[in-house]
């Protein structure tokens, strides 16, 4: 025990406080105690100061209480390498697992995290977004976490670990705390990346701040100077120690290291040489202690820093020009004059996995004083070795980011191989270095335009705008590769498209399609303009483009995914035209009659989201459900986590809204938005989310919350140009109607009538925009109120949707004369009994309650709106039935699936027997079959293919 603790004495001063933290953070983490759990700890400190010195304890601690320890460590030299710190941490925990061992541990997170883990080869296909990525990394740390309990996560020199780590651990970091897991960091303060400013305030023990090393005092450092020299070291002499370190407890070290080492006598008279033998230790004094030592160990110690840290010993002498033996001779040296670290493990349970400097300072001083032209040259080298040795071209690449532009094919070609692994495992920013890289060496003439294709699809996500650039210039260059040009032309408009620049992507598809000789090519090329026209709510020629699309997709069989795309946009534009609904669900057919992939490499998922949703308008949202979740269990398979998962989310959201599932369509509304605001504000998928959960709040009777959740998320004008579902133009009418600000409200609507009008959009099932507006015209111009609810009828009834004429029929009822109302109602209930829109139907069943002042009638609409979660017209209609002098019904719980009775009138429905047939005694037929078809998802036409799906 004495010797263990003059041991630590040595080299742990005046770090009791921090120690004791420690001690603490490790026994809540081991302790038996129902509240153990684990903890955030951060150590900052300028370089010298000691964080590498007690992360080192704290590590053997931690082994010495049985925990599992991932160790990593940031390098200089290493921070353009994508995922260094999370390989270092992850990968030793699954070394030697075969690959069936390792699939089966990663389960479907396998393809997706393996590739950025260094676990396996990335797969075909389109790669994982970033947030997928994290989403993976998150999932294999806390399964590691869990099964290998308690766990010690410690990194070191934070500040200089790649982006892509540094990122997922900063927002990984606040979950510890709920794991078995003790996660320490330590960096420098002031080269800490923006990347990691979530380190600096951890809610951790260290408060909301990280834990600041102190510099030694001159007591500590008199200790340091005796333990190493002697209990006769003069106080002078000591205090000068202090003095010319600063207190700085690394350069202390080396210090006393440096006078013992030249035999110096530590009195007083000889204080004034510490000033030199500190100097020494750093900058130029290190350097000419360097050059002592002879050329060739000067080499050895500069490829060493160049190829940074965990270096091998034998691709340092490549690089160094040297031989085997002069490789080892020169590391002996090194390590004698305390540069390199000495031999060995760093601790009994952690193996020496390379060369590494006894210090960064030291790393870094060595580095700089290599002359410039001679660094690039060494990187160079580095550069051939790595590849040699078959380190692959991704550890070549940060090397070859630090040469200068030679027009050396060899170059181009490693990095677009570096490129092209490191898009697909997930890291595009570190793609779009390496291509730019590339661009500037540069390419032979007939790589530019691939390369700037290249480089246009690695800053997609992060800069689209010089996506944009890229992609034009590459369509500025001569070559003569069709498949290639139409690939270009494709992402360019993708990301004009997905900027909110929709007019310019189908220009730039208009623009091509003529010169496209291949029939095939011109096909997608129309497909891909026919879906963003689709998407512009400013579109000029939406008429003629629906005649031309319609015209186009009746003659093609849907032979091939761009045919089945083209009848995908034809069923949407029909769908929002207000085509009979036989003839939307007749293309969408079509469509689906083979598998319909919604992450394909090469495509948008944009059609397949159509598809899905024409099902949903057409009544049939059971089947739109259906597509939904195979959507989304694509997207999750593939890592797209970010606007796919949102999107789909959203939208299955407002697919349960839809059905009446108001408390399912909120929760899924508000995952939606949470996922959304990963990618940004005012975005698309933004749009989608806030439009979709304001409308289900207003449905649930929360108007004051959806309007703070719209002012909170700035939801209102300018709208975007892209059309969203629900429209938020009229969403936001809604909200100001719920709010009693009718005029304004009106205004809003007017204006969608300008804007959809013009293009033909006249489905009241997909924007009921006509029905509002004759809400809020109905008290100052009651006659133009009946006009704009009976044309929405007649559109709805040439659509033919019962839900959608039921809503119609509805709203007319409420702004008709007096005696007309019960008809209208009637008849909206009949259809809307014999729908999937439960909220409807509870509107339109209280409606005529209210009118008929029928108590049978007004509890059938409590019943059911409660069933749908709208509380605020549970309320209103409990009211109105109390007032009446009748029981509120009390509330029970009902079936998910469809009970024994239910079940019967759905198949007797579908087996097409009409209301004369015999039915069972006591039983309403009507009613069962009208919770048959919220419960399946369909209108009657429906029920056929809904129960056979229900039975499988």
């Amino acid at each position: 025990m004495t010797d263990r603790r003059t041991r630590i004495r040595r080299t742990m001063v005046e770090r009791e406080a921090e120690l004791a933290i420690v001690d603490e953070a490790l026994d809540q983490l081991t302790g038996p105690t129902p509240d153990a759990g684990g903890a955030l700890l951060a150590f900052s400190g300028p370089a010298g100061l000691g964080k590498t010195t007690l992360l080192a304890e704290l590590r053997r601690r931690a082994h010495a209480r049985s925990c599992t320890v991932l160790t990593a460590r940031g390098g200089e030299q290493e921070q353009t390498q994508p995922f260094h710190v999370a390989r270092q941490l992850i990968q030793p925990q699954l070394a030697g697992t075969s690959e069936h061992e390792l699939r089966a541990a990663l389960g479907s997170w396998y393809s997706i995290v393996g590739p950025a883990l260094g676990l396996c080869a990335p797969e075909q296909g389109a790669p994982p977004d970033p947030q997928g990525l994290r989403d993976g990394l998150d999932w294999v740390l806390t399964h590691l976490v869990v099964k290998r309990a308690p766990v010690t996560l410690v990194l070191d020199d934070a500040h200089w670990a790649d982006p892509e780590s540094l990122g997922w651990l900063a927002a990984f970091a606040p979950r510890a705390e709920h794991l078995p897991l003790l996660l320490v960091v330590a960096y420098r303060p002031d080269e800490l990346p923006a990347d990691a400013d979530a380190f600096r305030t951890l809610p951790g023990r260290a408060g909301q701040r990280p834990l600041p090393l102190a510099p030694l005092t001159p007591a500590a450092v008199a200790d340091l100077v005796r333990d190493a020299l002697g209990d006769h070291a003069e106080d002078d002499f000591c205090r000068e120690a202090w003095a010319v370190t600063a207190g700085n407890p690394f350069e202390a070290v080396e210090l006393t290291a440096k006078v013992r080492g030249t035999g110096l006598r530590p009195v007083a008279a000889n204080a004034p040489q510490l000033a030199d033998l500190a100097a020494a230790q750093r900058g130029s004094g290190l350097v000419a202690r360097l050059e002592r030592l002879g050329p060739s160990t000067v080499r050895f110690a500069w490829a060493c820093a160049v190829l940074g840290t965990a270096i091998p010993q034998d691709i340092a002498a490549r690089v160094a020009a040297l031989g085997i033996e002069e490789a080892a001779s020169a590391t002996w040296r090194l390590r004698e004059a305390r540069i390199l670290s000495a031999g060995g493990a760093a601790s009994e349970q952690e193996p020496e996995t390379g060369l590494e400097f006894v210090h960064p300072l030291i790393a870094t001083a060595i580095y700089r004083a290599i002359p410039d032209a001679l660094r690039v040259a060494l990187h160079g080298k580095a550069a051939a070795a790595v590849v040699d040795a078959g380190l692959g071209p991704s550890a070549a690449a940060r090397h070859l980011l630090e040469t200068h532009p030679e027009n050396d094919p060899w170059v181009v070609r490693v990095l677009r191989e570096a490129a092209a692994e490191n898009l697909r495992a997930g890291a595009p920013e570190a793609a779009r270095r390496q291509l730019a890289r590339a661009l500037r060496e540069p390419p032979d003439f007939d790589e530019r335009a691939a390369l700037l294709y290249e480089l246009g699809c690695a800053s997609l996500l992060t800069e689209p705008a010089t996506t944009v650039n890229h992609l034009r210039a590459a369509l500025a260059e001569p070559f003569d590769d069709p498949a290639l040009r139409q690939g270009i032309v494709i992402r360019l408009a993708q990301v004009l498209s997905h900027s909110d620049r929709l007019a310019e992507a189908s220009e730039s598809l208009a623009r091509e399609i003529p010169h496209t000789a291949d029939v095939r090519a011109r096909l997608r090329l129309q497909s891909e303009q026919f879906m963003w026209d689709a998407f512009n709510a400013a579109e000029t020629d939406s008429p003629a483009r629906s005649r031309r699309l319609a015209k186009l997709a009746d003659r093609l069989t849907g032979r091939d995914l761009t045919e089945r795309y083209v009848i995908g946009l034809r069923a949407w534009d029909a769908c929002l035209r207000g085509e009979p609904v036989d003839v939307v669900l007749h293309h969408a057919g079509r469509v689906l009659e083979q598998p319909f992939s919604w992450a394909h490499e090469d495509r948008g998922f944009e059609v397949p989201v159509l598809v899905a949703m024409v099902h949903m308008y057409a009544d049939r949202p059971g089947r739109a459900e259906e597509l939904f979740e195979a959507g989304t269990a694509e997207f999750e398979r593939q890592g797209w986590r970010g606007a796919h998962l949102s999107f789909a989310y959203s939208l299955r959201a407002y697919v349960r809204f839809r059905r009446g599932r108001l408390t399912e369509a909120e929760d899924l509304a508000r995952s939606g938005l949470r996922l959304a605001e990963r990618v940004g504000r005012r975005t698309p998928v933004h749009w989608y989310a806030i439009a979709i959960l304001i409308t289900t709040l207003l449905a649930r009777g929360r108007a004051d919350e959806a309007w703070d959740l719209a002012r909170e998320h700035e939801f209102g004008s300018p709208f975007p140009a892209a059309v969203v579902f629900p429209d938020s133009q009229t969403v936001y009418a809604e909200l100001l109607l719920a709010r009693g600000e009718v005029r304004v409200a009106a205004a809003e609507l007017e204006a969608v009538d300008r804007r959809l009008t013009p293009r033909g959009i006249q489905n009241p099932a997909w924007c009921p925009w006509q029905l509002h507006l004759a809400r809020a015209v109905a008290e100052e111009d009651p006659a133009r109120a009946r006009d704009l609810a009976a044309d929405a009828v007649r559109r709805a009834r040439a659509f033919g949707a019962p839900s959608a004429i039921g809503q119609a029929l509805r709203v007319a009822a409420q702004v008709a004369p007096e005696a007309e109302r019960p008809a209208l109602l009637r008849e909206a209930v009949t259809l809307l009994s014999a729908s999937p829109a439960g909220y409807e139907l509870a509107q339109a069943l209280a409606a005529l309650g209210t009118e008929l002042r029928d108590a049978d009638l007004l509890t059938a609409a409590v019943v059911t709106a409660r069933e749908c979660g709208a509380d605020g017209l549970v309320a209103r209609t409990t009211d109105t039935l109390l007032g009446l002098g009748a029981a509120c019904p009390r509330e029970a719980s009902s079936p998910d699936g469809l009970t024994e009775e239910e079940l019967l009138a759905a198949r007797r429905a579908a087996a097409g027997h009409g209301p004369d047939d015999p039915v069972p005694p006591g039983r309403d037929p009507d009613w069962d079959l009208s919770a048959a078809c919220r419960k399946l998802g369909t209108n009657l036409q429906g029920l056929p293919a809904a129960l056979e799906a229900y039975a499988g």
